[in-house]
């Protein structure tokens, strides 16, 4: 088990689980009001084979959630003093971009805004990694997948943006 950067044992409270399972939920529901995966325009980008169907991004991120959430809880929990601060910035800048994606691709119907959308959340993720691991490894390796995933729609995102130039 890890100290806190004040040297005790860390605290085996609910709250920060809560703080942050509300704070994924939230980003999962405003991203999610700006999906139109059945929008006239949407069906009209030419998509690249390897797009999943639409049924796979709910099966995916519900886990996804999930993990950031208790990754998140756990590693707030563990952290204090500038970690802890470091750490809580640097989840809630990652929530927001995560949401703010669908904003960009979806909502302003721009695959390129979309695009440097998730490049910025890939670097978020980077960020939040490396803030995570700062306190606790298990927590941090929570993460990957959740990283993995972004790389995987930055690439689908930059595929759909080659095939759909205007």
């Amino acid at each position: 088990m890890r100290l806190s950067s004040e040297g005790r044992a860390p605290s085996h409270s609910p709250v920060p689980y809560l703080v942050t399972a509300t704070a994924v939920s939230a980003a999962a529901v405003a991203g999610s009001l700006a999906v139109e995966p059945d929008s006239a325009w949407y069906r009209r980008l030419d998509k690249p084979a390897f797009q999943p169907p639409a049924w796979a991004f709910g099966a995916v991120w519900t886990p996804l959630y999930a993990s950031i959430a208790w990754a998140g809880g756990h590693a707030l929990q563990r952290a204090a003093g500038r970690h802890r601060r470091a750490l809580a910035a640097a989840l809630g800048t990652n929530l927001v971009l995560n949401a703010a994606w669908n904003w960009l691709f979806f909502r302003c119907r721009s695959p390129k805004a979309g695009l440097a959308g998730t490049l910025v959340l890939d670097l978020s993720n980077v960020v939040l990694i490396r803030r995570t691991t700062d306190v606790d490894r298990t927590a941090a390796r929570a993460l990957v997948p959740y990283a993995a995933w972004c790389a995987f729609a930055t690439a689908l995102n930059a595929a759909i943006v080659k095939r759909n130039p205007d």
